[in-house]
């Protein structure tokens, strides 16, 4: 009998792995990373949260994902990663990620280098499916 997983969403995670160390990250890793700056107060300042593995067309694993900020994005020192399970399709992980750039969106703590300025279906469902005032 297969075994019942922890979590419905996300399969494994590693959380402040070191830039330029992708081992810990296997090849065609679909999901969720987080890119921060290590601060001098050893606090970790998010500034990218992104997705991969979105498969044809989309973003490529998210080691290479990884890889590519790597050569571009110098401001970032570590990144977190949080694999999804392989059930999980490319409209549900993009949901994921504009959930989290929309909670994160105006939060001062966060410098966010990929904010949102919003989502389709986060507007269609506001005006479609909005509480109603009492």
């Amino acid at each position: 009998m297969p075994r019942q997983s922890i979590l419905r969403l996300i399969k494994r995670w590693r959380r402040y792995q070191v830039r330029g160390d992708w081992k810990p990250v296997p090849g065609r890793t679909r999901g969720l990373y987080v890119l921060y700056r290590n601060e001098p107060s050893n606090q970790h300042q998010v500034i990218y949260i992104g997705v991969a593995g979105l498969g044809r067309g989309g973003t490529g694993s998210i080691r290479s994902r990884l890889k590519r900020h790597h050569q571009k994005k110098k401001r970032w020192t570590h990144y977190s990663v949080f694999e999804v399970h392989d059930n999980i399709t490319r409209e549900e992980i993009r949901e994921l990620e504009a959930l989290f750039l929309a909670i994160f969106r105006h939060d001062r703590r966060i410098d966010l280098t990929n904010k949102q300025k919003g989502s389709k279906s986060f507007s269609k469902l506001r005006r479609k499916l909005a509480w109603k005032e009492s």
